[in-house]
């Protein structure tokens, strides 16, 4: 993404529910979004039923912006996406979320994507006022998708240039020596041989063999084999040293 790039603005244009805004906040804070636009919102603004939906995306909230209409909304930006899956009387660019996403990292000046209430979406005079339609590729047979779903399919789009941190990976134990298993495997095998496990006695090649098989296909960590071998000797009847 382009310094001069801005992050896109989310607009929810007369969106119903005060848990559908808090929700769509979540969505966008998850994926590196922050600045939210509100037009003519159903209940009003601030809705008190949206902060606890929003889990946290506080900051979201807060900076939440109210405009009369989608024209004010989005005055300041020259790229004007509208998300929507219903079919219009209008003749425009229709691209898929990655593609937006793409566009709008490579372009000066701030973006808006604009999201249309929960019952209906976007109206046409609404879709109108875009230069781009934005839809995403879903089941004809069921194309319903709640408000906050919408913007967090756009939004990950978004954040797969915006260079947000991945999630920290986790170091694995390094697998244990050829030496520690053959312990473990041996051990068990005394094991099965005192216990009358192997029987009858042509059958034993292959019991064992099909043993050894099972505990050879993962890949034991030092630590696994022991808590296996400690298994084991409790099995046994040795009792383990206690502190």
């Amino acid at each position: 993404m382009s310094a001069a790039t801005p992050p896109p603005v989310i607009v929810l244009v007369r969106p119903q529910l005060g848990e559908n805004i808090g929700k769509a906040a979540r969505a966008m804070l998850n994926f590196g979004l922050t600045e939210m636009r509100l037009v003519a919102p159903r209940d009003g603004w601030p809705n008190p039923a949206a902060g606890p939906a929003a889990s946290g995306a506080d900051v979201v909230l807060a900076n939440a912006r109210l405009f009369d209409s989608v024209a004010d909304a989005v005055a300041d930006c020259p790229h004007v996406y509208a998300t929507t899956v219903r079919k219009r009387g209008v003749t425009k660019p229709v691209v898929t979320p990655e593609v937006a996403a793409r566009t709008i990292r490579g372009e000066a000046g701030r973006s808006a994507l604009l999201f249309g209430p929960e019952r209906s979406g976007l109206e046409t005079d609404d879709v109108a006022l875009a230069r781009t339609i934005v839809t995403v590729p879903i089941n004809p047979e069921f194309g319903s998708l709640n408000l906050a779903q919408a913007v967090i399919l756009v939004a990950y789009e978004w954040s797969k240039g915006a260079g947000l941190a991945s999630p920290p990976t986790v170091d694995l134990d390094p697998p244990g020596s050829q030496d520690e298993l053959e312990g473990m495997i041996g051990q068990l095998d005394a094991m099965l041989e005192t216990s009358g496990y192997y029987y009858p006695p042509d059958r034993v090649p292959t019991a064992r063999r099909t043993l050894r098989t099972l505990l050879t296909k993962p890949g034991w960590s030092s630590q696994e084999l022991r808590t296996m071998r400690g298994v084991l000797s409790a099995l046994g009847g040795k009792k383990q040293p206690k502190g």
